[in-house]
């Protein structure tokens, strides 16, 4: 059975992820001079001279902060759904594969994380530990891998008792290689799947943090924090808020539909 043509919203949404990935990858080259600040200029509206989308308080290029701050918006959160992913492919395996008491302890690991408010736990690390962005990148990891924990754990444990692993296993083939042959190859999938999921709610939960100050430091080019500098211009130039809000938006749709159609394409192929 053949996969399904992409349509017109999955095209659509490569082609915001492969715009986004190049403002974040090459900033300079569309941003150039993005921080530079101006009072005298500071709160003009959208499509001013020289200044597309205006400029917020400080005077600084509404339309290049954005494009600027696509780099701290989503390495983050990529770094985040890596790591995640990491310990998820970790400790899920050996909960699944071995099962007993070191399932016992992974999983109530991950109950009880689970069972915490992840934003509002996030908020309170980075608030103690302070350190910011990078520091706000660690907490998040630790508290999304349960959720890969326990997708990893449950797919190894389903895969364990069918018979091509028992085949393995009769011909004494090790763990090690019975897991990145045999099992990690079927589940991948539903990992990969997951990953762009972590991706869209990290992103998220990054541009909350920076929302709330606790992500990047003041000035710094990110859309949450441009988010929060904005509010005080809506009247003035709602482009400054409303700019990298709906770029927050349309990159976690984009990544979702991407995320989903590519789950869609591996089932069918």
């Amino acid at each position: 059975m053949t996969a399904r043509r992409p349509g017109p919203g999955v095209l659509l949404a490569i082609a915001a992820l492969a715009l986004i990935a190049a403002w974040m990858l090459l900033p300079d080259l569309f941003a150039e001079g993005a921080l530079s600040q101006d009072i005298t200029q500071g709160g003009l509206p959208a499509f001013s001279k020289n200044h597309l989308l205006g400029t917020d308080a400080l005077g600084r290029d509404v339309f290049k902060l954005v494009v600027a701050g696509a780099r701290s918006a989503l390495i983050g959160p990529v770094v985040i759904a890596v790591g995640s992913i990491i310990l998820g492919l970790a400790l899920g395996s050996a909960a699944g594969w071995y099962g007993g008491a070191l399932d016992w302890i992974i999983s109530r690991y991950a109950d009880l994380t689970l069972s915490m408010p992840s934003l509002l736990l996030a908020i309170v690390a980075a608030g103690i530990i302070g350190g910011g962005y990078w520091v706000s990148v660690l907490v998040m990891i630790i508290l999304y891998s349960p959720f890969d924990i326990r997708l990893v754990r449950s797919a190894v444990a389903a895969q364990k008792g069918k018979p091509y692993i028992e085949s393995a296993l009769l011909l004494r083939l090790g763990t090690v290689r019975i897991l990145s042959k045999h099992i990690f190859p079927n589940i991948m999938p539903v990992v990969f799947v997951n990953f762009f999921l972590n991706i869209a709610y990290g992103l998220v939960s990054m541009s909350s943090l920076s929302y709330l100050g606790l992500g990047v430091g003041p000035g710094d080019a990110d859309w949450g924090r441009q988010l929060s500098d904005g509010r005080g211009l809506l009247y003035d130039n709602p482009a400054a808020a409303l700019s990298p809000g709906i770029a927050i938006v349309i990159a976690a749709i984009a990544i979702n539909v991407v995320g989903g159609y590519l789950m869609e394409r591996n089932k069918l192929s």
